[in-house]
């Protein structure tokens, strides 16, 4: 009986002891590592997905109407529906920018259900497939040869959305059917919803008018540029040469994103370091109430030969296990809540990509160590006062 009793065992004890008091502590902390844990998933899942998707669109630089920026990325970026037009002959005219090395372009229709086709609200894009370096990587072996006229591609998600698996199926699209014959890679940007034509069908959808596109318009430039040359640089030029355009470098975009991403972090970042700091104060707050019921006893261990180390290891297991409780549980609740709010919250529903297993371990492990500091951090100041307790004082006091 003697070797069954241990400091693990005193201290499980001690917590059994006062139920309501150690789950309102264990809750206390996983609130503040479920708010936490949600912070890092959605700040790191929207900062690298727009990172990995301008580098993921092939292009150095990218070209668009003047005043269409916004609306690019939302198309490249967030999978929104946009349209916008500029004269197809500036294609030739950039390419005469010193430093260019590569164009190719695309036009984007915007799909309505009900009103010229019969899949969901999509942009239909339609390219160049003899210039063509932006589409052509994500086709994958599945698709060995030139897109027909009258045949599209789906991209990733597009695929799911109207049922196109491996097997073919046929499409409405702005009065003319189209046999869809592939399906993209997935890329992790907007091009995952689209359906890919080629630019040979314009003249047809055109014929059928049930687009706002007009005859020798095109939406969007892509360009690499020559080894050597600063895409910063390059796209500086363009801008300056052609004032009814607006070029961007690939690091770029998304920029406005990026710098709505660094407001929201500052409003969480004020947000979790309020929890934490109360989150402090209450576990100060209950550990100075169990220090002062507990002082007779602490009192009499001294006595009977403890030591100050054996009463802060005491203490130390009980605030862990508090600390790494509250953090599991903390953990679990906001990797639930990330993945429940990127399926209904727009800002994460429109961002293709979603976190790998690797930083959810590591957001996981920052949370685990954060939630068991803040816990060991409101408890250390009553422990050491406890510590430090003259054994015959603590006996006559009571």
């Amino acid at each position: 009986m003697a070797d069954s009793f241990t400091i693990f065992s005193f201290a499980a004890r001690n917590l059994r002891r006062k139920p309501l008091r150690t789950a309102v502590l264990i809750a206390s902390i996983g609130l503040l590592v479920t708010a936490l844990v949600f912070v890092l998933s959605f700040v790191r899942r929207v900062d690298s997905v727009v990172k990995v998707a301008s580098d993921r669109l092939g292009a150095d630089v990218i070209i668009v109407p003047s005043g269409s920026r916004g609306a690019a990325e939302d198309v490249l970026l967030e999978n929104k529906v946009k349209t916008f037009y500029m004269d197809k002959a500036l294609v030739e005219k950039i390419g005469r920018i010193n430093g260019i090395d590569a164009l190719t372009y695309q036009t984007y229709l915007a799909s309505i259900v009900g009103q010229c086709c019969d899949v969901p609200e999509t942009v239909v894009v339609a390219f160049n497939q003899d210039t063509d370096f932006i589409i052509k990587p994500w086709l994958g072996k599945a698709f060995g040869r030139r897109l027909k006229k009258g045949e599209a591609l789906v991209g990733n998600e597009s695929a799911m959305n109207i049922s196109v698996g491996l097997t073919e199926v046929d499409g409405v699209l702005f009065g003319n059917l189209f046999k869809m014959v592939g399906v993209l890679e997935k890329t992790g940007t907007g091009l995952d919803t689209a359906i890919f034509i080629d630019e040979s069908n314009i003249e047809d959808i055109l014929t059928k008018g049930k687009t706002a596109l007009k005859s020798g318009q095109v939406s969007i430039i892509f360009a690499r540029v020559k080894k050597g040359f600063d895409p910063s640089k390059v796209a500086g030029d363009i801008g300056d040469a052609f004032v009814e355009v607006n070029a961007v470098a690939r690091k770029d975009i998304g920029r406005n994103i990026l710098s709505t991403l660094r407001d929201l972090n500052r409003v969480f970042f004020v947000t979790v370091t309020l929890a934490a700091v109360l989150s402090i104060f209450l576990v100060w707050a209950v550990f100075s109430a169990i220090a002062n019921e507990r002082s007779w006893e602490i009192g009499i261990m001294r006595a009977i030969g403890a030591r100050e180390s054996h009463v802060s290891r005491l203490f130390l297991i009980e605030v862990l296990f508090i600390g790494a409780a509250g953090s599991f549980i903390g953990i679990i609740a906001g990797t639930a809540v990330s993945v429940f709010l990127g399926k209904h919250f727009m800002m994460l529903k429109n961002v293709t990509a979603d976190l790998g297993t690797g930083e959810r371990i590591i957001i996981g492990l920052c949370s685990l160590a954060a939630g068991t500091a803040i816990c060991v951090a409101g408890a250390l100041s009553p422990v050491r006062r406890l510590k430090k307790l003259e054994p015959l004082l603590a006996i006559r006091k009571d």
